[in-house]
């Protein structure tokens, strides 16, 4: 299984989230709202996820296997890094004309 594709919008909240994702799985599977979050140990992907009627939260779709999760991890916040470089390079240009 392989993350062929990944979709990231940035969030500017007071919370934790730092953006939203969608991935895709072997250009076949596409798994949305996926978030990552700035925790105490640095930035994790989160799964989608649901409130149940207890208030608890549960995963809606998530990796059977620490593997899988590496890669989904791996494949989000490389995409997340990037889009920050991209934004400063256009800070960056734009301050300069």
């Amino acid at each position: 299984m392989e993350v062929t594709d990944v979709r990231l919008r940035r969030v500017n909240t007071d919370g934790r989230m730092r953006a939203i994702a969608s991935i895709t799985l072997d250009q076949e599977f596409v798994v949305h709202d996926i978030r990552v979050i700035d925790g105490n140990n640095g930035l994790f992907v989160a799964m989608p996820s649901k409130r149940t009627p207890d208030g608890e939260f549960r995963d809606i779709a998530h990796p059977i296997n620490s593997g899988t999760r590496g890669k989904i991890q791996e494949a989000v916040l490389a995409e997340y890094h990037r889009l920050g470089e991209l934004e400063e390079v256009e800070f960056e240009e734009a301050g300069a004309s």
